[in-house]
């Protein structure tokens, strides 16, 4: 996922927090462990190479998130707006 699309899902989230309080801090949840792993490379190459891959899988929880919710969508099991996508 490239930044503005971070960012348009977080704008999302923000204006929709009344309404989702869950989604929004299941969403900051995601940007957290995103931000985790980009911190954790540096120390996990320094000290344990084996760390790399939470560092990775960290770094790609947000995306994973995204495709899970708009699978969901798709099957309609759970509804999905901040994908940008018609109900």
């Amino acid at each position: 996922m490239s930044i503005n699309e971070l960012a348009r899902i977080k704008r999302w989230h923000v204006a929709h927090k009344a309404q989702h309080p869950l989604e929004y801090h299941t969403w900051d949840a995601m940007l957290t462990l995103w931000l985790m792993g980009w911190v954790g490379i540096l120390p996990a190459v320094v000290l344990n190479p084996w760390i790399l891959l939470a560092c990775a899988l960290c770094t790609s929880a947000p995306s994973l998130y995204v495709r899970y919710r708009v699978q969901a969508h798709h099957r309609h099991t759970l509804r999905c707006d901040w994908a940008g996508l018609q109900p």
